[in-house]
């Protein structure tokens, strides 16, 4: 029997209709970020001006569909955002932004938030910029405790 999940339907149009996706061609940072559980895979590029300030955002994602929809979530949340703004969107930001996920996708918001902070953490080591409260991102959302508690819900 399967199980029928119900999505909101601000996840069903970023999904449908994901915004900023592809590459970003030279970009100040790109972060790469999975969870070898689910075999979702979540990259993303930013475009990081002089000031800081997040000027673009894409991102690559292979995926299901709450994995897009939070990889598309996120990046419309970063543009426009200072890199120290852009470090306090969690997982539970993009949540909300979508409108709430299912529990079983909830790991794909963990995926989106490590995806910029994995973005942000290439660009501070590229840069040479310290970006106060950035830890180095792990690569596989598995590794994290977060991932850990939420199963445990």
């Amino acid at each position: 029997m399967s199980q029928v999940t119900e999505y909101s339907e601000k996840v069903i149009d970023h999904f449908s209709n994901p915004r900023n996706v592809g590459e970003i061609e030279n970009p100040s940072g790109v972060g790469t970020v999975g969870n070898a559980k689910c075999g979702d895979i979540m990259r993303m590029y930013l475009d990081i001006d002089d000031n800081k300030v997040i000027k673009d955002a894409k991102f690559k994602t292979f995926g299901c569909g709450a994995a897009v929809a939070t990889s598309s979530m996120a990046t419309e949340l970063v543009i426009g955002k200072t890199v120290d703004e852009a470090l306090l969107v969690t997982n539970k930001a993009v949540m909300e932004a979508l409108d709430g996920l299912p529990p079983v996708k909830i790991h794909c918001s963990l995926l989106a938030e490590e995806a910029i902070h994995s973005a942000l953490w290439d660009y501070s080591q590229k840069s040479g910029t310290k970006i106060d409260g950035l830890k180095q991102p792990v690569t596989d959302i598995e590794e994290t405790e977060e991932f850990y508690k939420m199963q445990e819900e």
